[in-house]
């Protein structure tokens, strides 16, 4: 196996995660742009959110946040409701609909990965598990 430079690795590891996540985002159809879906997913994930607390883990711009949540509720994905703490503000929770488009997303997600790994021999997939692992780790370590 050929040694790689740490800069060499980071552009290979940006290609091909770039491309990995393209590919998933044409998988998945055209529902919803790749703003749209993440924010549905954080608002699930995480939500109740005030309109703030999306943007600020989107590390997005409030403006930004308020068109997204605009196309998002108009499709039916989120709704918001009152902030009982503060008047100002409301809290977006995803609906059943957004749920529902978020879990067939993933699932055309995950059957396209399917796919490809089946072509794929027992090392290589182990391979593939380590380097998840090891990304998933990285992220987490940029979370602290």
């Amino acid at each position: 196996m050929r040694t790689t430079s740490r800069s060499d690795l980071a552009v290979r590891l940006r290609l091909a995660i770039t491309r990995t996540s393209r590919r998933l985002r044409q998988e998945a159809g055209g529902a919803l742009g790749p703003a749209q879906s993440s924010a549905l997913a954080v608002i699930d994930a995480h939500g109740p959110l005030t309109p703030s607390e999306l943007a600020d883990r989107e590390a997005i711009q409030r403006p930004t946040v308020t068109r997204l949540l605009g196309r998002l509720e108009v499709a039916g994905l989120v709704e918001r409701t009152a902030d009982p703490g503060d008047g100002r503000s409301s809290l977006i929770t995803a609906t059943a609909a957004g749920r529902e488009l978020l879990r067939e997303l993933r699932l055309r997600k995950d059957a396209y990965l399917a796919r490809r790994l089946a072509g794929l021999d027992v090392e290589e997939r182990a391979t593939l598990a380590r380097a998840a692992a090891i990304l998933e780790r990285l992220l987490e370590e940029d979370r602290t």
